[in-house]
């Protein structure tokens, strides 16, 4: 949490994931895997833009199952590989996501907080955040399954 907003700025979910933080922290830095889980379910992504350094520029259209498309921009503020990642949603609506990896065992604790400007923003947004980021990681622990399945190891 930022010192800058309160507590009630920010929505966050956690889940416990059956992979290692190397393989979850992978799932963001490769593009063609980011965009495979990345949004809400029935929702596809083109990546115009992917810079996985600091300061680096994520630009990319959201494709909703309506056919609606969403631009969005971020920027990588902080990658610690295997352990955080920050990234600054820099258009409308702002905010800052930080995702923690913590190993517990074979498996890996995920954090995910989002930091919205006030806390009024995080009211509104908390009505579409809290079923779409569910969602989200609905979909990162069916890539991890998945892929796991292929690579021989036992599914979660």
């Amino acid at each position: 949490m930022s010192q800058a907003n309160p507590p009630d700025a920010a929505v966050s979910t956690e889940r416990l994931l059956s992979a290692s933080p190397r393989e979850v922290f992978a799932a963001f830095e490769q593009p063609e895997r980011l965009a495979r889980w990345w949004g809400p379910s029935g929702f596809t992504n083109t990546f115009e833009q992917f810079e996985f350094k600091p300061g680096g520029r994520w630009v990319f259209v959201m494709h909703g199952p309506n056919g609606a498309n969403y631009a969005n921009e971020s920027v990588f503020r902080e990658l610690q590989p295997d352990t955080r990642l920050v990234i600054e949603h820099v258009v409308k609506p702002w905010y800052r996501l930080t995702v923690t990896l913590t190993a517990r065992g074979d498996k890996t604790h995920l954090a995910w907080v989002q930091e919205f400007e006030s806390p009024e923003v995080a009211a509104k947004m908390r009505r579409i955040t809290d079923t779409a980021n569910e969602q989200n990681l609905d979909r990162l622990q069916s890539l991890l399954a998945s892929e796991a399945e292929v690579n021989g190891r036992k599914a979660p």
